[in-house]
């Protein structure tokens, strides 16, 4: 991470060094070269015109001290229009103005040196040409020394600002670190959570992900344990029994009661069979709850549907099973597999405690399952919601495992519904009603109405 950072960063101050330095050599350059200019300006201004030709005022003497510097060699040469030599250096000679052009800055080689040299045109009718041009020591110095002035400081700060990158993201990682070595030795098994340090908002966003995972992870597992233990529990009374009825029919040679114990096996075999699937409704309600996908449905195709799955087996049973208020189409915001599980159980629920009429009414998002049996004295109906928690009915009748009620109070807790208890009518009798919430569309609607 610390490369990742400081070499785009190194790059770009080292670029943006040598972009300074290229700028500040590019007027220092121009600073130079105004300095030569006006050195031959100065020549210019001292020649003058004669009889009969152009003469340089000056002296030598008088040149050397015009054109002093402490720190280059200076050369010069004044020459007429027709490119001869009036005073100066033999030799020195530079590219010329273009037309039109007053003075040229060059970069010239005269005996054996790199020179800057300008050319100064005098305009006629006294036309001559002012070459002057200089050593570049200095100027090279310069920009070494602002080459050096700039990177050296620019390398001091990023060797700071390294160090102070380096502190920083070993000190936001090494709370990532110790929560590296701690799930390194944490048992498999172990779906505590996990310490989070508050150091940085990410680092506290992943420790809390984490956790909800583990959270997740947990509830599955003890789900999956408590199934694994209700089936190994429940099953083991309906197996012997099976068993035992299987072991008696062996012992015995008259086919009627080889018929009568195979009946009986059947009957067990249902029973078992039964079982399992609540065991399971009630596991998936566990799983559920951490990734339940909701859709909006039609109630009141759901409901046709679940009568139409029962009514061979009311029909069997001398049961008057129907359903009212199916004509309008009522939709509600859920689970297909969840609705479907709440209809099975009250339906089956009925069936064998509820006498000899189960009417399926849905009106408004409502379904209610009413039967003419017995009903559920109001002070047992919060314990009949629980698991492996029987009325006296059941209890009586030896049919079921407690079970049908705790998975269709747990899938209405599931889908947001709410789920009531109540007497049918005078003559007694129960009514289980699920209400569910408007779904969105027609929470808008009722909303612009």
């Amino acid at each position: 991470m610390l490369r990742r950072v400081l070499l785009p960063l190194a790059l770009t101050w080292l670029v943006g060094t040598a972009v300074a330095v290229a700028v500040a050599g590019h007027f220092t350059e121009q600073a130079f070269d105004r300095a030569l200019l006006d050195d031959a300006y100065a020549v210019s201004a001292n020649v003058e015109s004669g009889d009969r030709d152009i003469r340089l005022q000056l002296t030598p003497r008088e040149v050397t001290s015009v054109l002093f510097d402490q720190s280059e060699n200076m050369y010069f040469a004044v020459l007429r229009q027709d490119g001869s030599l009036l005073a100066g250096h033999a030799g020195l000679l530079a590219p010329v103005p273009a037309q039109g052009v007053r003075y040229r800055f060059s970069d010239i080689d005269y005996q054996g040196r790199e020179l800057r040299a300008v050319v100064l045109n005098h305009e006629p009718p006294d036309a001559f040409r002012v070459v002057i041009a200089q050593t570049t020591r200095a100027r090279s110095a310069l920009v070494e020394r602002l080459l050096v002035y700039s990177l050296a400081p620019q390398l001091v700060l990023l060797a700071l600002l390294a160090f102070w990158l380096w502190r920083g993201i070993e000190g936001e990682l090494r709370p990532l670190g110790e929560l590296r070595r701690t799930l390194d030795r944490r048992d498999a098994r172990d779906l505590a959570p996990v310490p989070v340090a508050r150091s940085s908002r990410e680092l506290e966003r992943l420790g809390d992900t984490l956790n909800a995972l583990f959270e997740r992870l947990g509830h599955s597992v003890r789900a999956q344990r408590e199934f694994a233990g209700n089936v190994a529990h429940e099953l083991r009374t309906p197996l012997a029994g099976i068993r035992a009825l299987a072991e008696y029919g062996l012992a015995q040679q008259a086919p009627a009661v080889w018929r009568e114990q195979l009946q009986q096996i059947a009957a067990s075999q249902a029973r078992a069979s039964r079982l399992v699937d609540q065991l399971l409704g009630l596991a998936l309600a566990d799983e559920a709850r951490t990734g339940l996908q909701r859709e909006p449905l039609r109630l009141d195709v759901l409901v046709e549907q679940a009568v139409l799955r029962h009514l061979a087996r009311a029909d069997a049973q001398g049961v008057d099973l129907g359903a009212l208020g199916l004509e309008a189409p009522v939709t509600v915001l859920a689970n297909a597999a969840l609705v479907e599980g709440i209809l099975d159980n009250l339906i089956d629920n009925a069936l064998r405690y509820g006498g000899r009429t189960i009417t399926i009414a849905l009106a408004e998002r409502t379904l209610a399952v009413i039967d003419d049996g017995p009903g559920i004295a109001p002070e047992l109906q919060r314990a009949l919601v629980q698991r492996w928690s029987q009325g006296p009915e059941g209890t009586k009748l030896g049919q079921g495992a407690g079970l049908g009620l705790a998975i269709v109070a747990r899938y209405a807790a599931l889908l947001d519904a709410e789920l009531r208890f109540e007497q049918a009518g005078e003559a007694g009798g129960l009514r289980v009603s699920v209400a569910f919430g408007a779904p969105p569309e027609h929470e808008d609607q009722s909303n612009a109405g």
